[in-house]
Order: C-alpha cells, then sequence, then structure tokens
C-alpha cells in the first residue's frame, strides 16, 4: 500500500519540493498509524528543506512536517489510549507533509468536539512551544509582563492568547503596526514596531521597569536590546534564531540584573520529554480551546501540493499566524 507525500528531493529553494509515492508506514509498539488530514508549515521544515536542519532519526529524512491533525487508522501493539476512528492532533518528529504517518500514542491527544482539521493542524506546534517556553520553562505568572517578539508569528499569536488565559499583561513586537492591530484582537495589551531591531526605549515607556520574561524568537541583535527592557531577576526565552545564531552581549548587564537566559528547543529533545510535554498540553491547554479561551490563527489554507508555494509565503513574512496544508 502506497500514499502520497511531498518529499524535499534535495537542499534548496521551494521548487525542490515534489509529490511522491512512498510506502505506508506501520505503527510499532504503542504507536499508531494516522490518516492526516491537514499539517502545517514551521521555520524548521523551511531549514530542513535548505539543507540546514536534518530530521531526527526516527523520522523520514526527506518528508518534512512537525505537526498533524487527523484519524487513527492502524494500531501498532500494546496501545491503550487511543482507538481506530479516534480524531487526534499532536507533534511528530517529521513526515506530515503524507496522508499517513506513525507516531506514539502518547503524543497525540483528541481534537476538541467539534473543531476542524485545518484548524487542530495549526494548534500543536505553536502552542506547545509557546506554552512550555513561557510557562514550562520561565514559570511565567499572573500580574506578570511578558514581551512576545514576531507576535504575528505562529507561535507569537499562541503565546498572546496564553498570557491573557493567565492574567499576564502582554506587549509584543512586530515589523508592521498592522500586525500589533491583529495580535491586540487577539488580547495583546501593547504593541511595538522594531524598526531596525530596536524597541527596547520603546518597550521601557510602556512598563518602566521591564519585562518580567522575553519570548525571543528571532534572535541576534535582539537580545542586546532584551537585555536593556528586562527587569532585575527577569527570564529571557530563546526559542528561535531568525536574526542569527551569534551576537556580541553585554555579560556586565546580566550579571547586573541576575538575569536568566534559557535556551528551549522540541524537536530534539528524547521521546519521553517530548511525551510529558505532551500531557501538560492536553492536560492544561487543550480544555481551554473546548471552553472557547484560546483559537487557532489560520493566515491560509492551501493543499498539500502547493507545499512549496507554503514555505514561500513563510519566507516573504507577510503572513499572520500558521500556514496550513490540507492532505
Amino acid at each position: 500500500m502506497t500514499m502520497r507525500a511531498i518529499a524535499i528531493t534535495k537542499p534548496g529553494g521551494p521548487n525542490v519540493l515534489a509529490v511522491v509515492e512512498r510506502e505506508t508506514p506501520e505503527p510499532s509498539r504503542g504507536e499508531v498509524r494516522v490518516r492526516v488530514r491537514a499539517t502545517a508549515i514551521n521555520r524548521a521544515d523551511l531549514l530542513q528543506r535548505m539543507g540546514a536542519y536534518p530530521a531526527p532519526p526516527d523520522a523520514p529524512a526527506d518528508i518534512p512536517g512537525l505537526e498533524l491533525a487527523g484519524e487513527v487508522e492502524a494500531l501498532g501493539p500494546g496501545v491503550e489510549r487511543l482507538a481506530v476512528g479516534d480524531r487526534v492532533f499532536g507533534l511528530v518528529g517529521g513526515g506530515a507533509y503524507a496522508e499517513q504517518v506513525v507516531s506514539h500514542e502518547r503524543a497525540l491527544a483528541k481534537m476538541p468536539e467539534g473543531m476542524s482539521f485545518e484548524d487542530a493542524a495549526a494548534i500543536p506546534e505553536a502552542f506547545i512551544t509557546a506554552h512550555d517556553a513561557i510557562v514550562g520553562q520561565a514559570g511565567l505568572s499572573a500580574g506578570e509582563t511578558l514581551l512576545i517578539h514576531a507576535v504575528g508569528s505562529g507561535v507569537g499569536t499562541a503565546a498572546v492568547q496564553l498570557a491573557r488565559a493567565l492574567g499576564a499583561f502582554a506587549i509584543g513586537t512586530a515589523r508592521t503596526a498592522e500586525k500589533l492591530e491583529r495580535a491586540k484582537a487577539l488580547g495583546l495589551d501593547a504593541g511595538v514596531v522594531a524598526e531596525g531591531a530596536r524597541f527596547a526605549d520603546a518597550v521601557r515607556a510602556i512598563e518602566p521597569v521591564g519585562a518580567h520574561v522575553v519570548l525571543e524568537l528571532v534572535g541576534g541583535g535582539y537580545l542586546d536590546e532584551d537585555l536593556r527592557c528586562t527587569r532585575p531577576l527577569g527570564r529571557i526565552v530563546l526559542v528561535g534564531l531568525l536574526g542569527g545564531a551569534k551576537h556580541e552581549l553585554d555579560l556586565g548587564l546580566i550579571l547586573r540584573k541576575r538575569l536568566r537566559i534559557l535556551g528551549t528547543v522540541l524537536r530534539s529533545r528524547p521521546l519521553e520529554e517530548k511525551l510529558a510535554v505532551m500531557r501538560t498540553f492536553e492536560e492544561r491547554v487543550v480544555p481551554l480551546f473546548a471552553r472557547g479561551k484560546l483559537q487557532p490563527v489560520i493566515d491560509v489554507v492551501m493543499p498539500l501540493d502547493q507545499a512549496g508555494a507554503a514555505h514561500a509565503r513563510m519566507a516573504s513574512n507577510v503572513g499572520f499566524g500558521k500556514i496550513v496544508l490540507k492532505v
């Protein structure tokens, strides 16, 4: 039995993505096979396509895709939590740009009643990453101030909503005022247009003492500005490096303010750590979708065979929210 998938034919631009036929994967012990109905684009997919971010050993080397929504269609030995026909969503190490994918059953959660596959596919990577970073790693709590960079991105729009649900004050940065206005509809309290990677003075004008937590999705020169607008004992969580992986920092400022800089990534974590993060997401975040407290933010839905165009759109930075592929 075969399936359709999108493969990286060689490292390069969006045009190297091609529709291929592959053998349908079979689930091993503790795994299920999911008929994928929708997946979503992530920056990691673009890096993998360019040859800069290899897939982990347990994922297909040339089929990208880190998140999915679909229906369980086959069970491996020892599966206890899920049954054939269950509507599920979650994270995988790769391979979600395909009609079928296998996953450990505990890496998946049941979709809220009535949610579409497209909406569900826009949730896992953005909300799991944001919740793990700002709550799990940085310990954001009610009454604190959170600074969110790239607030119009998938993770950024998720962080805004999570901050609102937690009772935190959210300040966001973006390249355009339009993205800030759209983020305010999600609960953003204040916005700053980051011109020339400069924003610290504007943030301090809003919050004179500085932010308690910074969700750093850009990296590079943003870190220098982060140090200036983070209050003493603040926490900076580094998630993305779009602005560069290297930059000179004022270490004395880190010492004087007694700051913590935390680095985090999901894809390369050991399986047990990934499963623990997923259980936290299922217990604390998924119910908020069911109650209407959180909502997926979708930029556009495109068919699977337009994955190359979807990659080009993400690279252009014109979108707001997640780019979803319908399978």
